[in-house]
This record gives structure tokens, sequence and C-alpha cells, in this order.
């Protein structure tokens, strides 16, 4: 089969989709392999290294005219233009946007979108989100100790002591908790909260505390359990009560790192304004929430902002300023993806008896598949 690799072109967009490690085995089973010319080099691949791997180099227009073509992000209405209504697309295509899967569905491309693979054992080398929010936890905690107008650890100089940073996580999924690891190797002294019981031991396994907002009735154990990985909404009882909780320990952090998402959903609010007010100047917010609204009613999307001297930074990209490695994670996951819709003779093949497969298929022969609200 014929497989393309474009640049990606959207602003700030660093990772490339294939690496010549892994186009090295797509030749191995029998593919041709299409690299746009300049498509990996914001991920410290060059033209060469791709051509040594058995790719061609070729333009916008061969890597987007392949049979299989393998992106990061969903394509924008110019690169839509340049691919076949026969061809399969596989990405990070955001299935929770009606109006990209619309776009897709209307030109006849079979698309799949990797972020709706199921959390489960078997899923795991191909979840995208995970292997990129992992990169992303670890990078949240540099960019604070970036902005932090202070040391993240302990130190005893000649001079006097410096006290170790206080750092609150908010959400321990992937991105929290690795936040959590990177923050105790920096020094810092760190709580961390989640809806989730069940993260509590993982939380205190890393060496943060955990911050306890206890559950007052079935309905908010309920929700706590969350789904297929995620946190679900919690009731406003709860939330308050959680709040009062974040609200007490942000005023004594100098770093709050926010990482809680809901599929599909603006996410939720767990910082407030009111509680940015009390913080001390020179603290610093990480919103891993920017692309959704945010965590924090005071961010801003890729942008740093201050208030009341709270250094407030909302990324959207954090795995693309780790280019390199985000962009080799991702092309593994999308590799492990290859294997479920390829035969051992090489041929493509939709098995919707594949949960992953039928999970990730947005759209097929004009017709969507997965519908979202």
């Amino acid at each position: 089969m014929h497989i393309g690799v474009p640049l990606e072109t959207q602003t700030g967009e660093t990772r490339v989709a294939a690496t010549p490690e892994t186009i090295k085995k797509l030749i191995g089973q029998g593919h041709k392999v299409t690299v746009q010319s300049g498509a990996g080099i914001n991920a410290s691949v060059t033209d060469s290294a791709y051509e040594a791997a058995g790719a061609t180099i070729g333009s916008a227009t061969d890597a987007f005219g392949a049979e299989l073509i393998l992106k990061v992000v969903a394509p924008n209405d110019s690169e839509l233009a340049l691919i076949n209504s026969t061809a399969v697309l596989i990405g990070m295509l955001n299935p929770f946007s009606n109006e990209t899967i619309a776009k897709l569905t209307e030109r006849g491309i079979t698309a799949f979108s990797l972020e709706a693979a199921p959390r489960t054992s078997r899923a795991q080398s191909l979840d995208v989100l995970s292997s990129q929010a992992n990169i992303a936890g670890y990078k949240a905690v540099l960019l604070a100790a970036h902005h932090y107008p202070r040391f993240m650890p302990m130190l005893m100089t000649a001079a006097g002591t410096v006290k170790a940073a206080r750092v609150l996580i908010l959400g321990a999924g992937v991105a929290g908790l690795q936040a959590i690891a990177t923050a105790k190797r920096l020094g810092a002294v760190i709580e961390a909260s989640d809806v989730r019981p069940a993260v509590k031991e993982q939380i205190e396994s890393l060496g943060a505390k955990f911050v306890d907002v206890p559950y007052e009735t079935d309905e908010e154990r309920e929700c706590a359990v969350g789904v297929g990985g995620y946190a679900r909404p919690m009731p406003a009882s709860w939330m308050q009560r959680q709040a009062q909780a974040v609200h007490e320990r942000a005023k004594q952090a100098d770093i709050v790192i926010t990482t809680a998402l809901i599929p599909g959903r603006k996410a939720p609010v767990l910082l407030s304004a009111e509680t940015v007010a009390q913080m001390k100047p020179g603290s610093v917010v990480i919103d891993l929430a920017a692309a959704q609204g945010g965590n924090c009613p005071l961010t801003v999307a890729d942008q740093v902002v201050v208030e009341n001297g709270v250094i407030i930074v909302g990324p959207t990209n954090l795995a693309g300023e780790v280019a390199a490695d985000a962009s080799a994670l991702y092309a593994r996951n999308l590799l492990d993806f290859l294997k479920l819709v390829f035969t051992p003779e090489g041929q493509f093949q939709i098995n919707l008896e594949d949960d992953i497969v039928a999970a990730c298929l947005m759209c097929r022969d004009g017709q969507v598949v997965r519908k979202n609200g």
C-alpha cells in the first residue's frame, strides 16, 4: 500500500506522524512510503534520514495523494482538497468535532481517529492520548520552573537556606502523575487532587500528598469511579467542597498545575479567579486544559497572563515542545494501530469485530460511523 506522511502545517505543530524507525518497519512489510520534504525537520528528522530508511521524499501533493495518509492533527481545507476520496486517513482527528468529521465524510474519506480508542489494556500500545499527555505532564513542570522566580528544591547555601517550592497538581491522570514524578525529581513538596479515589495510591507512591475530599452520597461515589479512565462530572455538592479544599491549598502553593479534562466537554473549572486573587505574588499556574476552555477562567490559550502577581500560562500543545520524543512515541502508536488494519500479507482490511478498530472509525464510504453530541 502507498502510505503518505505530510508536513504538519497547523500553527505551532512540530510533530510528525512517522519516523525512520517506523517507516523502515512499514517498508519491510512491503509498503511504499512517501514523506513530504521537510515533514520531520521540526522533530529533528532530516529528509536524508527518511531516505536512508527507504522512504521517497516528495511534495505535499505526493504525500496527500497516497492511499493511506498518516497525520498528527486533522487536515485543514487546503490539505483536504489534496486527499483522494478513496483514501484512508489516520491521526488525531478530534473525534468530538462534528465539523471535522463532516468534512471528511463529505469527501468520502475513510478516517480513523486514534483518540477514540478504548482505554483498555489491549489498546495501551496505541493510546495516543496517554503517550502525548505523559510528555505534557513532564514539560508542564519544566515550564513552571522556567516562570517561577525561585528555586524548586530546598537549597542550603552559605547565604542561607532556600525553601522547596510547594506544588499543587489538580487532576492525576497520565499528565498529572508525570507532573508529580517530575516535580519530585526537582525537589518540590507536592500535593495532588483528583475526583477518583483509585488514584490516591498512585499519587502517594510517587511521593505526593493526596488532597482528600470525602464523599457524602452514593451519587458522589458513583461519579468518582469515572468511565474509561476518565473522570465524570461530579455533583455540585462535592465540587463545592473540593473547591474549598483547593482554595486553601492553592493559597499556600507556589506552583499549581491543572490537568483535568472531560472528553467532548468544556474543561471543568478547578481554580477560580477568587482563589488566584489570594495566591502569593510570583506564584505560577500551568493550565493544561487551556485548549478546552481551561481549568482556570483567567487562562488565555497559548498566552502568559499575570493577575495580581500570579503568572498564568495556557499552553495548548506542550507535547509539540518535545517534538522528537513526542513524534517517536506517536509514530509507534500509529504503527501498532496499523497492525490491526493490515492483514499478515499487507492488505488493508477494516475488521469491525475488533473493538479498537470499530471505536476509532469515524467515517467510511460517505457515511458518518460515529456521531458526537
